[in-house]
């Protein structure tokens, strides 16, 4: 439902943590380049006329608890069933709270596991810590797949040497964390460092 302040449909809202962009689509906020794939709760089911891309398997999970971190968040996929299903994760932190942005990236091994996943959390809400949420799936993009992923932070400054490990994207091969992509180019220091 949206709120009675929302941005009319596609417009781009300023403002929250660290200046980060946020688009409107379906009346519900989401990071710029992600667009919700469902129609009303329960699942990817598409209205008549609407086109999901078979190949899609990054999802955005959105309304964690602020509180979660990115292995609590890897600690619930499996433990319902998604070890090995999954390839990439990435919960976003803003370092000057050290608390979760309320959204993260998964990259699925194939479109069927994604729905799976979508199926399976779209709705969640029995947190492990006290919080209210209920997370909402939607279809990342235009970010889709693990390269995808990967290539869009592997020079990221999340990824500085500086950065602990636990507020970083990882990435997993056959359920097991794997080495990430090495960069390409030097990577700068954050600015929450320079403070």
């Amino acid at each position: 439902v949206a709120a009675a302040t929302a941005a009319p449909r596609g417009e781009v809202l300023r403002g929250g943590r660290q200046g980060s962009e946020f688009t409107q689509e379906c009346g519900v906020s989401c990071p710029a380049g992600v667009r919700d794939a469902s129609v009303g709760v329960g699942g990817p089911a598409r209205a008549a006329g609407d086109w999901v891309d078979p190949q899609n398997t990054t999802v955005m999970l959105r309304n964690l608890p602020n509180n979660y971190s990115r292995d609590m968040l890897i600690e619930l996929l499996d433990r319902a069933g998604f070890r090995r299903s999954y390839d990439f994760v990435y919960y976003p932190v803003d370092f000057k709270r050290w608390a979760g942005l309320g959204y993260a990236f998964v990259n699925l091994v194939s479109h069927e596991e994604a729905l799976r996943l979508w199926n399976n959390f779209d709705g969640f809400s029995d947190w492990d810590l006290p919080s209210n949420k209920v997370v909402q799936v939607c279809w990342g993009t235009p970010l889709q797949g693990r390269a995808d992923c990967t290539e869009r932070y592997r020079n990221s400054p999340v990824m500085h040497e500086s950065v602990p490990e636990q507020f970083k994207p990882v990435v997993f091969s056959d359920g097991e964390p794997a080495a990430f992509p090495a960069p390409t180019k030097k990577i700068r220091n954050p600015r929450w460092r320079r403070i």
